[in-house]
C-alpha cells in the first residue's frame, strides 16, 4: 500500500503542516506547486527532502487560488485549464531535476479534485495536460471519478486513492468541506479507517454504510490538525498487519 500526504502548502513566511516528519512517514508526496499553496523555494526544499528519503513526488495541481487555498470552485476554460496544469507540472519537474528525481504522479487539489469528479471539460483538460507532459504518468484520483475513466481512455495509469481523514458519503463521494464529518481528526480512528481500506477495500460512510473502496494509495492530509501524530499511527498499524508501504510509482 503506498501512503500519501499534501506536503509544501506553505507560502512566503507562512508554514502549513509539517513537510520535514510527514517526509519521514509517507512514501509519496503530493506536493503543491504554487498555485493553491507552495512557492519555488518550498518546491525545492520538500524535492530534496523527498528525493534524500526516496519518497515518490508527485504533482498536487490545483487552480489559482492561494487566498482560498484552492478550495474554491473556479470556471476554466478548456485551454486555461490545461495550461496552468502543464505549467504546474513544468515547475515542479525542474525542481525534481535539481535532485535527480522526477515527477512520479499527478493528483488534483482541493476544489479541482471535486470537480473532475463529475466534470468532464475539467477532467478533459487536466487529462491533456498530463499527456501532453508525459503520456505515461500516472493519475491519483478517486476511483469510478470522470477523471479516471478519461484517463484510462487516454491510456495513462490511474490510481485509485482513498482518505483516511476524510468523511464518504454513501455513493463513495467525499463529504463537502464544512460539512458535519467531513474531517476525521482522531488519530485512532484515522488508522482504523486506514487498516480497514488497506485489508478489506471498504470504508464506512458517515450513514453507517459500508461501501467499496479499491484503494492503491490512502491519503492523509498534511493540514489537518495532528496529521503528524494520525500518520505515525497510521503507518505502524498497517506494517503490524503485515501491509507492505511502498510508492505505487
Amino acid at each position: 500500500m503506498d501512503l500519501n500526504a499534501d506536503l509544501g502548502e506553505g507560502f512566503g513566511i507562512w508554514r502549513l503542516g509539517d513537510d520535514e516528519a510527514l517526509l519521514d512517514l509517507v512514501t509519496s508526496a503530493n506536493v503543491a506547486c504554487g498555485f493553491h499553496g507552495g512557492d519555488p523555494s518550498t518546491m525545492r526544499r520538500v524535492c530534496e527532502g523527498a528525493a534524500q528519503r526516496r519518497v515518490a513526488v508527485g504533482a498536487q495541481v490545483g487552480y489559482r487560488d492561494l487566498p482560498g487555498f484552492g478550495r474554491r470552485h473556479i470556471a476554466y476554460d478548456f485551454a486555461e485549464l490545461r495550461d496552468e496544469v502543464t505549467y504546474q507540472l513544468g515547475a515542479l519537474s525542474a525542481f525534481c531535476k535539481l535532485f535527480n528525481t522526477q515527477v512520479r504522479y499527478l493528483k488534483p487539489h482541493g476544489a479541482l479534485y471535486h470537480a473532475v469528479v463529475t466534470d468532464e471539460a475539467q477532467a478533459a483538460a487536466v487529462v491533456a495536460a498530463v499527456t501532453g507532459h508525459d503520456p505515461e504518468l500516472p493519475v491519483l484520483c478517486l476511483p469510478g471519478s470522470m477523471l479516471a475513466q478519461l484517463a484510462v481512455g487516454a491510456g495513462l495509469p490511474v490510481v485509485a486513492e482513498a482518505f483516511a481523514d476524510r468523511g464518504y458519503l454513501p455513493n463513495g463521494a467525499l463529504v463537502p468541506r464544512g460539512a458535519p464529518g467531513a474531517l476525521i481528526t482522531d488519530p485512532d480512528k484515522v488508522a482504523t479507517r486506514a487498516l480497514r481500506i488497506a485489508t478489506e477495500r471498504t470504508v464506512v460512510a458517515v450513514d453507517g454504510t459500508v461501501i467499496p473502496c479499491p484503494a492503491a494509495s490512502i491519503c492523509v492530509h498534511g493540514d489537518t490538525p495532528g496529521a503528524v501524530s494520525a500518520t505515525e499511527l497510521v503507518r505502524a498499524t498497517l506494517i503490524d498487519a503485515d501491509v507492505p508501504l511502498a510508492p505505487f510509482a
